[in-house]
């Protein structure tokens, strides 16, 4: 599959994620910082509530419920009890659209 569009930019103000729908095996939270827009599953890896529930600090998404928080840029948790990385996937944007490659997540080496 290619990029699809997953939602106008003006949805998503910075420092905000909402969650979208784009069809297959999991929903998407679109996060906007300040270093742009980033996809990532909307799915803790430790509690399986919605990422996109939850706060964004910088190039991180913190998990509302137990406080695990991700890497934007790579899916890492970087804050226990999440464990296990989440996956991202490639983001473009236009002046007025988010588009995102659902089906071409991002491959992060762990070190």
């Amino acid at each position: 599959m290619s990029f699809v569009r997953a939602c106008a930019v003006a949805e998503v103000p910075v420092g905000s994620a909402i969650g979208v729908d784009l069809g297959g095996d999991a929903d998407i939270a679109v996060v906007n910082t300040a270093d742009g827009f980033f996809a990532i599953r909307d799915v803790c890896s430790h509690a399986e509530v919605p990422l996109s529930d939850g706060d964004v600090d910088g190039c991180t998404l913190e998990c509302y419920m137990h406080g695990s928080r991700f890497d934007l840029r790579t899916g890492l948790p970087l804050e226990l009890p999440a464990v296990a990385p989440v996956p991202v996937y490639p983001v473009r944007v236009d002046e007025e659209n988010v588009f995102i490659d659902p089906d071409n997540p991002i491959r992060i080496q762990e070190h």
